[in-house]
């Protein structure tokens, strides 16, 4: 993670940051030979990682907010007085095309980003440009000119297993390049954050702020994993850590290359969790699933036959339990994709092929809009909204997060004029330096200023 980045820290699992660290035993064998070291394969392997250096600036405020935000990132404390400080984040990256200079790392390593330095192994310094980035999953590549870059090559994480060995590699704390060994934990996490599309793999290789971007190994000594996250109430690594499997960052790498865009699946439906009660209520006998509510005309779900009252079991033969789950497993998938979908219509199991349409919605960076929504994502739809705009998430640490914006907020009004939609945001900002936005969250309404 970058020194800049969140904290993930879901309420049920603090207690996790109390639980010693355990540390994976060496490998007999690697490629099939046997191993008393590592040494070889991360000679072989680390060349392809990067450090990778953000710095970005900020407006600062005179209040105890800002004073708060400097404190986070290490920066004196100021005594009064405006204007604008930069700052400066580390992170890793992994070099997957060497000939065209293709870098894998974190959306949330770059995002915002004023300027991008890489340093490779041999303490070269290149400059880099964001070629594209997606906040959902949390991935982004960015792009150097240089000579002599050695790639990694990617592997196949849908063959990875509970208690395979791995290695972890970046630039921890800032730090430098950095191994740590351990074990794959689990597999197929999600739940970690509210607001991203989320497949994680669990390791319990030593993942620490800065490690975000870099590269999760297996023993063959190809790429599995982008790490990400971690669980810790202290910031410093517990043996809990999180990394972007191959196949959803090689997807959404491939649609940045191949669209300069994300061009996100669209099922069209609307969704609810069902358990055993539910659907008891509803004469299935299943113990739980995703229940259809509605269906969007012309979607691929009507398109497919499906109806109002199925609830859906798996789709291309991956259970699904709820409805965050089939959100999940939608939206990682690329727009024009067919999918098998089974499902249970008057306790009676059935399957259909669906090819997904294309999710008109998409993230907008706080930035993008005002310098002092720094650190928020917008979830921006095709229809209009005369309730406000909803935030999608809000960084830790960041202008936005200093300022009292959380995930979930609804904007109904900027400086007293009504927003409908991210256009009406977009016009109202462009006319004033400091903003007063009318918040709706829960059932309170509040008052917050952005400068």
């Amino acid at each position: 993670m970058t020194t800049k980045t969140r904290r993930i820290i879901p309420t049920l699992l603090l207690t996790l940051a109390f639980v010693p660290v355990g540390h994976a035993a060496l490998p007999q064998s690697v490629k099939g030979s046997p191993v008393t070291s590592l040494a070889p394969l991360v000679e072989e392997v680390s060349p392809a990682v990067v450090n990778i250096r953000v710095s970005q600036t900020v407006t600062r405020r005179n209040s105890f907010g800002d004073d708060a935000f400097r404190r986070f990132f290490g920066l004196p404390d100021g005594h009064g007085g405006g204007g604008s400080r930069e700052i400066a984040s580390a992170g890793s990256g992994v070099i997957i095309d060497a000939e065209r200079g293709y870098i894998l790392t974190n959306h949330h390593v770059i995002g915002g980003a004023d300027a991008i330095q890489i340093s490779l192994i041999d303490g070269t310094v290149l400059d880099a440009e964001i070629v594209g980035s997606d906040p959902a999953t949390d991935i982004a590549v960015i792009k150097v000119d240089g000579d002599g870059l050695i790639d990694m090559p990617i592997g196949d994480s849908t063959g990875a297993r509970v208690g395979d060995f791995v290695i972890a590699i970046g630039n921890p704390f800032g730090l430098g390049h950095t191994v740590t060994s351990g074990i794959i934990s689990a597999l197929g996490r999600s739940g970690i954050s509210r607001d991203g599309y989320e497949d994680f793999i669990q390791t319990d290789a030593s993942i620490n702020p800065g490690n975000s971007g870099g590269a999760l190994v297996n023993m063959n000594g190809e790429l599995i994993g982008i790490n990400s996250a971690i669980i810790s109430r202290s910031g410093g690594n517990v043996g809990i850590g999180f990394a972007v499997p191959t196949e959803i960052a090689s997807s959404i790498m491939n649609q940045i290359l191949d669209f300069g865009e994300i061009r996100r699946g669209l099922l069209g439906v609307n969704i609810q969790t069902i358990d055993a009660a539910d659907a008891e209520a509803l004469g299935n006998d299943i113990e739980s699933g995703a229940l259809i509510t509605g269906i969007q005309s012309d979607s691929a779900a009507e398109n497919a036959g499906l109806k109002v009252g199925d609830i859906i079991l798996e789709v291309n033969d991956k259970k699904i339990d709820g409805a965050s789950e089939l959100r999940n497993r939608i939206g990682l998938l690329r727009s024009g994709e067919q999918i098998d979908i089974k499902y249970i219509r008057d306790n009676e199991t059935r399957t259909a092929a669906a090819k997904l349409g294309e999710a008109q919605g998409q993230l907008v960076l706080g930035e993008e809009i005002h310098s002092g929504l720094a650190g928020s994502t917008f979830a921006v739809s095709s229809t209009t909204d005369d309730n406000g705009i909803a935030i999608r998430s809000v960084q830790e640490g960041t202008p936005a997060a200093q300022r009292g914006l959380r995930s979930g907020d609804l904007i109904t009004s900027v400086n007293r004029e009504h927003v409908n939609n991210l256009q009406d945001l977009r016009e109202v900002a462009s006319r004033y330096d400091i903003l007063f936005l009318n918040i709706r969250r829960g059932d309170r309404t509040l008052m917050i200023q952005i400068r």
